[in-house]
Order: C-alpha cells, then sequence, then structure tokens
C-alpha cells in the first residue's frame, strides 16, 4: 500500500491529485487523515506543515527536509508546496516524471502568469521544458484575446446537452435522445422560454456560445425556433461573436446552416475527433470521415468565416493515427484546431484501463502533431487539462492569426462573467479582486423543462446589475 499521512493540514484533494498520478485510483480516509491506494509497493509518507512545509518517508524525515530545502530554496503557497513536495518525492521514488510535473490543476496558464518564464514553470513545478514554453506561449496569447473582451460585459452559453448517441468515450450528455425522442420540442420549448426572459435583461454582451452536447440535434424546426429566439432576444449585433457547436457531421443540415447564417453566427465546430472511419465506428460515432468532409464544404460554401474541427488524441490504436487526421484538416485549412486527449470519464463505457495503459508514443506523437500545426500558423491560445488524461497530458485549442475564440477564453480564464442558459449549465459571476461564485442550473434535463422560469428568474437575480431588473415577464 502507498500511504500519505497528512498533518497539520487538509489538503486531500491536491494530495490525491498527486498519488493518482503515480499509482492510479486513490482513497481518502479523512477520519484517519490518509490518503492511500492499494499498490504491491508498500511506501509511507507523511506530509506535514507546521512553521513550513514537509514531506518525508516516514523514518527519513531529516534526509528528506534537507533534500527538499536544497531542492526548493523559495517556499511557495502552502497547497502548491505540499503537492510540488510529494510528486518530487515519488519521482525520486519511483524513477517516474510527468509532462506537467507537480501541476494537476486544470488551467496551468494560471501559474504560468504569476511565474511569467518557462524557466520558473521547470524550476518551481518541474514542468516538462516542452510544455513551460507551449504554457508560456498559450498564456501570451490568452491575454491577447482576453483583451477583446469587455470586462463589463456578458459571455452567454447555451447548453442543449442531448446527443444523437453516446461515443464510447464520453459521459457529458445527460439524455440521449435515442431514449427521450419526446423530450427534444419541449426542451427547445424551455430553452427559448429561458432565451428570451435572461436575454431580454443583458445589458451588453461580448460573445455567444450555442454547445452541448450537439445543439444540431434538434429537429430543423426546434434549431430555427432556437436561433430565432436568440436573434429576437439577445442584444446582438455585427460585433458580437457567435459561436454554434454543430459537433456531429450527421446532425448538420442545410436548414440548420441557413437559420445560422441568418442569425449572425461567424463560428461553428464541425468535430470529426478522428479521420478514421474504423475508430469511428469503434468509439460509437454515428458518422462517416466522408461525411463530414462534406458538411465542412457546404458550410464553407454557405461563407461561414471561422469553422473549428476537433481531435481526440489517444483514440486510435496507433498513436501514429492522429498525425494523417492532423494532416487532413490542414489540407481542409480550418481556422482553428482543437486537439483534445483522451481521458477517463466517470460514467463512459471505457475503462480507466483503456485510457491510461496506452502506447506510450502517444506523448511524442502530439508533440509533432504541435510543430505540425505551429509550422503552418497555427497558435495555442487556450488551453486546460483533466484528471485521469492519458500520460498526464493536456487539451489545446489552436488557432490562425484573428481567428481565436473570445467566448473559450472568456469561460476559461475565470476573469469574465459567463451567464450560462439550459439544463446542466453553470454561470459565473466575476467580483472585484478575483473573486467568483457560481449558479448552477438543474442538470435533470426534466426537472430544467419543470422548474426553467424560476430557474431563470434566479439566474437575473444572481447577476444583480449586470442585467436589467425588469423588462417584461415570460
Amino acid at each position: 500500500m502507498i500511504e500519505v499521512k497528512l498533518i497539520g493540514h487538509d489538503g486531500f484533494y491536491g494530495i490525491s491529485d498527486v498519488l493518482r498520478l503515480f499509482f492510479g485510483n486513490v482513497k481518502e480516509d479523512r477520519g484517519e487523515h490518509r490518503v492511500f491506494s492499494e499498490s504491491e509497493e508498500d511506501l509511507r509518507i507523511v506530509s506535514e506543515v507546521s512553521d513550513g512545509a514537509v514531506t518525508y518517508v516516514e523514518g527519513e524525515r531529516d534526509l528528506w527536509e534537507k533534500t527538499l530545502r536544497e531542492r526548493f530554496p523559495e517556499v511557495i503557497e502552502p497547497k502548491r508546496e505540499i503537492k510540488r513536495q510529494l510528486y518530487f518525492l515519488l519521482s525520486k521514488k519511483t524513477g517516474k516524471d510527468f509532462p506537467w510535473g507537480s501541476l494537476t490543476g486544470i488551467r496551468p496558464t494560471v501559474v504560468a502568469k504569476e511565474v511569467g518564464t518557462a524557466e520558473k514553470l521547470i524550476s518551481d513545478y518541474m514542468v516538462r521544458p516542452d510544455k513551460a514554453r507551449l504554457c508560456i506561449m498559450t498564456k501570451d496569447n490568452e491575454e491577447k484575446v482576453l483583451g477583446l473582451s469587455d470586462e463589463d460585459a456578458m459571455n452567454v452559453y447555451i447548453g442543449v446537452p442531448f446527443c444523437p448517441s453516446r461515443c464510447a468515450y464520453c459521459s457529458f450528455v445527460s439524455e440521449e435522445i435515442s431514449h427521450h425522442l419526446g423530450r427534444l420540442g419541449e426542451y427547445a420549448s424551455a430553452l427559448t422560454d429561458e432565451i428570451s426572459y435572461v436575454g431580454r435583461r443583458i445589458k451588453k454582451m461580448s460573445s455567444l456560445y450555442v454547445g452541448g452536447g450537439t445543439p444540431t440535434v434538434f429537429s430543423d424546426e426546434d434549431f430555427e425556433k432556437v436561433m430565432r429566439a436568440i436573434k429576437d432576444n439577445m442584444p446582438v449585433n455585427g460585433k458580437t461573436e457567435i459561436t454554434v457547436e454543430a459537433g456531429r457531421p450527421d446532425t448538420i443540415t442545410d436548414r440548420k446552416l441557413k437559420a445560422m447564417k441568418e442569425i449572425g453566427v461567424q463560428r461553428i465546430c464541425i468535430n470529426p475527433q478522428t479521420l478514421c472511419d474504423e475508430t469511428l465506428k469503434r468509439f460509437n460515432r454515428k458518422h462517416t470521415v466522408a461525411e463530414f468532409y462534406s458538411v465542412f464544404e457546404k458550410a464553407r460554401k454557405m461563407g461561414f468565416e471561422i469553422i473549428n474541427t476537433d481531435l481526440i488524441a489517444g483514440l486510435d490504436k496507433e498513436p501514429e493515427e492522429l498525425l494523417k487526421s492532423v494532416e487532413g484538416l490542414l489540407e481542409l485549412g480550418p481556422e482553428n484546431i482543437t486537439i483534445h486527449t483522451l481521458y477517463k470519464k466517470r460514467r463512459a463505457a471505457l475503462s480507466r484501463q483503456e485510457v491510461l495503459d496506452g502506447d506510450d508514443g502517444l506523448d511524442a506523437v502530439l508533440g509533432k502533431a504541435y510543430e505540425m500545426l505551429e509550422c503552418k500558423g497555427y497558435k495555442p491560445y487556450y488551453m486546460y487539462r483533466q484528471k485521469d488524461t492519458s500520460h498526464g497530458l493536456e487539451n489545446v485549442g489552436f488557432a490562425l492569426e484573428g481567428a481565436e475564440c473570445i467566448y473559450n477564453v472568456a469561460m476559461m480564464t475565470d476573469r469574465r462573467n459567463v451567464i450560462a442558459l439550459g439544463a446542466g449549465s453553470v454561470s459565473k459571476r466575476i467580483f472585484e479582486g478575483g473573486r467568483f461564485e457560481r449558479f448552477s442550473s438543474p442538470k435533470d434535463v426534466l426537472i430544467y423543462i419543470r422548474d426553467h422560469e424560476e430557474v431563470a428568474k434566479r439566474k437575473v437575480d444572481f447577476f444583480g446589475n449586470g442585467v436589467e431588473d425588469e423588462v417584461s415577464e415570460m
């Protein structure tokens, strides 16, 4: 068993994150103030905070305290200090290291902004040099994009948590249309009610993002209904960035593309995830590579200014398949290309072992994919990480100059207000000094449909003077 005993602090979350990197599943015993992982190895560690922090193997306190003091002469914030000490100790004991070192948080650019240089990420947090460079570059581009969004403007998210089928790697959607065909019309009606109520109260809007799930899962009629509600009630104008995550090529029709164009959508996402038909079929994606190419061409002919395409690194049996997909996208020339790394979602059909015990070549192949994108003028501008990601890797959005998505940066940085509509959506209100609060809508679609009017009113109250007090009722 691998066990970490916590003394003088309650940093269970950070300790668990680091232990999970090295040993997989972990358990917390808060009563006994310990975190542990079942393993054939036997290692007893103490993470102690009193006047300072020290992490050591039981019986070896003096040795590890001296070693840590020499390695990290500058003490950092306690929560990060206990994580980096534990990471350093486990790395020495196991001979393993990970691309992001002791940074286990979902937003590494936050730390990059604080320390300022790749060298500090490497020395202070043991981040690998290529990742440190990527992080600083992303942070710099992120700051430029954030400057395009007014601090006092709202960024709006409209969520549609339905998909035509559940991909084997996904647990995101709360309802599958295949099991709830009769609910999509009701959901569209509830959503348009909320759009009407909240939208007419928004004073100023910087960006709008319609996401999911798969928003284009609606029938043509219901999709047009939602688009009209946006046009009639939201304060959109020629300067408002509007994005629709069309996502699945098999759900995109000519009428839906036309409906998007009519309300001024400039950006759409058409996501193949891979350009390998065998892999698409294996992961229950109900479309082909040919369908992706066909829809992409239609969108281009209809004049959409910016198209984003997503790929997932780690889907394919052979990591090099990712490079073939990147090559295929580069031939098409989408303005945005986002590469996600496969990770174990809680309710996904994939097992944790299938995700995390993949080919060790994925890390190197991902680096090659980034190089291919940079050579073609794509720059990283937003980044996030998730737990249980293959090889401890990351998700990065790349864009050609001037084609970055303002909403993505506003949402990721926790420095802009986001008012989110629809079931399972999470709004975020930013206060002076960087503090923020969240408001969560009901995840259950049926509860949202039933309570959407009350939810909309509470959401308006949550934002206070960020929206108008009274306009007209639903």
